[in-house]
């Protein structure tokens, strides 16, 4: 990913920072109050959601909120995570409770316990650690990393995007490239980042040892920051402080297939390095200051790697922050630049300015006449990613001529009248030229066609092998610990790699379920290139330009949590052998419990595979995709709960529109079939008691599903230059956040996300034939949506009835991979010309006032009419917990 070049790209402000003191982390009292949060909900708030929320306040009031308001309704907050969080830690092992008690039971009474005291041993062991663990029913939202986001939008009242990113170490350029794409485009007037890093679980720390040979010399460290992004010219307007300006955030990744590492391509890096500063306007030899993070770059500790940067002082910022490296070291190099003086660093014997310098000391003006002071923060990630950002001071009127004599800096304003860029961005069609699917009976797209076409869902029991229905199956109760339903719409992980990949059975042993799933519907997605192309299973994408790979899913993956708490359970033999239930046993008959125990749950001694770290990165998902098929695109995560899909495709569809990418793969993943989540979801009343029916007047819930759907974009005139096969174009994408309620829906939320997609497009709603709705097929949500829906799309003559539909009724709900399942059906929709039908819809839900519309839903197959003199045309929406919603505008291919 890259800003566009100079000509076509405004600087963008930092004009408020924060930087929480990481030794004090674990001290910071937040006062939830304030922030209207209901003492249930605040029982389950991760940790980390409390301390970005007071690194928000403090980044807001250093910019002057409230007295100085920001842009509310198009302000975005974006955070950066690595690795799962405490309370998904703390509810996974209590959900895996049940299983380990009863193993203990068993390994108590074979050690010689009697039955009533092996009983009342695993009872014990429940009730001490359930204590310790606490809950409560809104854990699955409290826990969901993209609440973070959302909550942080809910307290300050701003309603633009909210969602979560991860790239390993390369998380923070991740999301200032995007709010920088954003800010450039004129999709939003301002980007508040966070980026937090904590030492959540001690198998991450073990992981990353094996990972790096056993070295221990750079544990993960921890720190919470945030920047608050405008456009220069918006910020001068304002007359805000401006700390920095960002001129470019240049991101390049080098695939090379199996276990995650650093690339040692020398030649890259420069030619990262050389485009970043090419982008920025910036000559090298005016860089005056480096500050190197995350995993070591080659070329040395400056990273300079032949890149010719001026009398160059660098400093090297904690690579092991992972989330949080890159925004630190920026809000380092902010003040400095603003201050005049380098960021402390150790000094060397000489006392001279080299690799190091003593604190503080003055940063004189430019080498040249007329030029700013100027510095690079750049890194690189495990994964294979390389990060270039350029930064550059900015004299405001009537600065202190101190420090800064003989310096004129570049116009601090430039004109809104060169922007050519923003308004093309809007109206540039995106052209999806691959897809790919795998949900509950559907191995691929055909099948899920087929499926669709049938009317006929294929949701049903879960296999014994997921849901342990003696453990946690109650039907009709609601408790934290059991589901009440056991239906799912399940998809077998796969146990094999695709035939075309030579990935080593230990390293695909220890990937998450979710890398597994995707790595299988990739080589759907690229098999579809044609070889007369030269693109053969996406070696092509990888071969030709710059592209992006933005996966939906979970951060924190299961794989993750499920090893932390292997973890945890291995390490409660003092715990199990001290229960007074088991009092009366010998320390012979302990011992041969806990020997009967770790055999019976499976725990062992092993030394960590390397490989073991990249089942718990989130964008290991998309690094997997892009290091196996040989693509040069970025690698990230992104999650904004059930609309995570479409997020990914709103970053992807940036990206391409700015020029920052030539071709991106988007989509989204989850296994939402799991003991974790379904019990979860119980707990909130959220799951249907039979199964899943949109628009139903019984409708009482949603039933979880599995699935991925992914899709591969470009540039609708590339892809009609390279003889591509387009599935469909999409026109716009809207987005927005409730700034309400995290569970309860909003009307005028969704329709400002429905608004602002029509704004990107030149066509009206009443031209639109088919929405595939969110329809989860809650009482709450369908009304709210049908009624959102009837805002929009009741306006304008309307030649035929809107049609409606879900793929939820066939498929389950599949939360992250929701968006991606939504997209797949309406573009196969468009090119069988058939409007998809819904099934298990029995009585329509009278309180639906569909005639207001006027619109229909079709419970089988009919003809999609193309409309005289105009193409196809439909939507896809995605609403997600913590008020984030989306709405994709989709518009059929007619060979010209």
């Amino acid at each position: 990913m890259t800003t566009p070049d100079s000509p076509h790209g405004e600087p963008v402000a930092i004009v408020g920072i924060a930087e929480l003191d990481p030794a004090a982390l674990d001290d910071i009292v937040v006062d939830v109050a304030r922030y209207g949060i209901p003492p249930m909900q605040a029982r389950s708030m991760n940790r980390m959601q409390l301390l970005m929320l007071e690194a928000a306040r403090r980044c807001l009031a250093d910019a002057g909120h409230p007295a100085r308001p920001l842009p509310a309704e198009r302000t975005d907050v974006v955070t950066g995570l690595c690795f799962a969080l405490d309370r998904q830690h703390a509810n996974a092992l209590r959900v895996e409770l049940p299983r380990y008690a009863r193993e203990v039971e068993r390994a108590a009474a074979a050690a010689g316990a009697d039955p009533d005291s092996a009983a009342r041993a695993g009872e014990e062991l429940r009730g001490l650690l359930t204590r310790r663990l606490g809950g409560s029913p809104h854990d699955r939202v409290g826990e969901m990393a993209s609440t973070i986001p959302a909550r942080i939008a809910a307290a300050f009242k701003l309603r633009g995007r909210t969602l979560a990113v991860e790239s390993a170490e390369a998380t923070s350029f991740v999301a200032l490239a995007h709010a920088t794409v954003q800010l450039r485009a004129e999709v939003s007037d301002a980007v508040l980042v966070l980026a937090g890093q904590r030492r959540e679980s001690a198998y991450v720390a073990a992981a990353l040892a094996a990972k790096e040979g056993g070295a221990g010399d750079r544990p993960l460290t921890e720190g919470v920051g945030a920047v608050l992004l405008k456009r220069l010219s918006d910020a001068v307007r304002d007359q805000d402080r401006v700390y920095a300006t960002i001129l470019d955030c240049t991101l390049r990744h080098d695939p090379r297939p199996g276990c995650f590492r650093p690339s040692p391509s020398v030649e890259l890096w420069q030619r990262t390095a050389a485009e970043s500063l090419r982008a920025a306007g910036v000559a090298a030899d005016t860089v005056q200051y480096v500050e190197g993070v995350g995993a070591a770059v080659p070329g040395g500790a400056d990273g300079a790697a032949g890149v010719e940067y001026g009398d160059v002082v660098s400093g090297l910022g904690d690579g092991r922050a992972f989330a949080h490296a890159g925004l630190a070291s920026v809000t380092k190099v902010a003040l400095a630049l603003r201050g005049c003086r380098y960021p402390g660093q150790l000094s060397d014997s000489d006392g001279e300015l080299g690799d190091t310098s003593e604190p503080g000391i003055p940063w004189q003006a430019g080498v040249r006449d007329g030029v700013p002071r100027r510095a690079v923060v750049h890194g690189a990630s495990l994964t294979g990613t390389f990060c270039h950002l350029v930064l550059e001071e900015h004299s405001e009127p009537g600065a202190p001529a101190e420090g800064r004599t003989g310096t004129e800096v570049r116009p601090a304003v430039r004109s809104r009248s060169r922007r050519p860029w923003a308004a093309a961005a809007r109206a540039v069609p995106i052209a999806v030229v691959g897809l790919g699917g795998r949900f509950a009976g559907a191995p691929d797209a055909r099948g899920f066609w087929r499926v669709v076409c049938s009317g006929r869902t294929r949701i049903g029991p879960v296999p014994d092998t997921v849901l342990d229905r003696e453990l946690s199956h109650s039907p009709g109760a609601l408790s934290l610990t059991h589901t009440y339903t056991d239906q799912g719409g399940h998809v077998p992980v796969p146990d094999e790699p695709p035939e075309d990949l030579a990935v080593l059975p230990q390293r695909y042993a220890v990937l998450d379920g979710a890398q597994r799933l995707a790595l299988t519907v990739a080589a759907e997605l690229f098999s579809q290139q044609s070889p007369s192309q030269g693109q053969g299973q996406g070696q092509g994408q990888g071969r030709g330009g710059r592209g992006v790979v933005a996966i939906g899913g979970t951060l924190g993956p299961p794989r993750e949590r499920r090893a932390h708490t292997d973890l945890v359970l291995g390490g409660l033999d003092d715990t199990v052998t001290g229960l007074a239930a088991l009092d009366g046993l010998s320390a012979l008959q302990k011992k041969r419990l806990l020997e009967r125990l770790r055999e019976r749950s499976g725990q062992g001694d092993g030394a960590l595979p390397p490989a073991l770290l990249d089942g718990c990165l989130a964008s290991g998902v998309a690094a997997l995709l892009a290091n196996e098929y040989g693509l040069r695109a970025v690698p990230l995560a992104v999650e904004a709960a059930c609309a995570s899909s479409l997020a990914a495709l709103d970053i992807a569809v940036g990206a391409l529109r700015s020029g920052a990418a030539d071709y991106a793969v988007a989509g989204g993943v989850e296994l939402a079939c799991n003991v974790r989540d379904m019990v979860l979801c119980s707990a909130l009343g959220l799951l249907s008691h039979s199964r899943n029916a949109p628009f139903d007047a019984g409708a009482d819930g949603f039933t979880p599903g599995d699935g991925c759907g992914l899709f591969l974009l470009k540039r609708y005139d590339d892809a009609l230059r390279d003889g591509d096969t387009v599935h469909g174009l999409i026109r716009g994408i809207g987005a927005s956040n409730d700034a309400k309620s995290l569970i309860a829906p909003d009307v005028a939320g969704q329709v400002r996300a429905m608004q602002r997609a029509f704004a990107q497009v030149d066509f009206e709603p009443c031209t639109v034939d088919y929405l595939e709705a969110h329809g989860t097929g809650t009482k709450v949500g369908d009304r709210v949506e049908i009624a959102a829906a009837g805002r929009l799309y009741a306006g304008g003559p309307r030649a035929e009835p809107l049609r409606i539909g879900s793929a939820k009724s066939f498929f389950g709900h599949t939360f992250a991979a929701a968006g991606s399942a939504g997209l797949l059906r309406t573009l196969l929709a468009l090119r069988a010309g058939t409007l998809p039908p819904n099934t298990l819809l029995r009585t329509l839900n009278p309180a639906l006032d569909l005639a207001a519309i006027p619109a229909e839903i079709a419970t089988r197959p009919e003809p999609w009419t193309r409309p005289p003199g105009r193409p196809r045309r439909a939507a896809v929406s995605s609403f997600g917990t913590g008020g984030i919603n989306y709405h994709v505008l989709v518009e059929e291919h007619r060979e010209r």
